[in-house]
């Protein structure tokens, strides 16, 4: 079982930044593929980012790719999403997600089988 918790969402202006952690419980943190989604009301969720176990190869949504960095830190059970150039369609609930050894479909929410809570994106126009 992993439990994880994301922190570090809030309210920014279109233009500034946000980092997002999210916090994993468990002892074989590295052997997991982590992702972020998100989802806006009325919309499905979205694929944001994810990086694998082992290598960290990173991938990212088109509509991100040159604005958000995902990151992670072993030592730490922790992976980050560093934002950049916020625009107001990137509010929305982001979701941390974990799959172990999860080496294909990082893309499909699917494919993961343990989700954080969620924290909120919003950004002003």
């Amino acid at each position: 079982q992993v439990q994880l918790v994301e922190s570090g969402g809030g309210l920014v202006q279109a233009g500034g930044s946000l980092r997002l952690s999210c916090a994993a419980s468990g002892r074989t943190f590295s052997d997991y593929s982590m992702a972020w989604f998100r989802q806006a009301p009325g919309k499905e969720r979205e694929f944001v980012a994810a990086i694998t176990w082992g290598a960290g190869r990173t991938y990212y949504g088109d509509s991100v790719k040159g604005r958000f960095t995902i990151s992670r830190d072993n030592a730490k059970n922790t992976v980050f999403l560093q934002m950049n150039t916020l625009k107001p369609e990137d509010t929305a609930v982001y979701y941390c997600a974990a799959n172990r050894k999860l080496g294909f479909g990082l893309g499909s929410a699917g494919t993961y089988d343990y989700w954080g809570q969620g924290t909120q994106v919003t950004v002003s126009s």
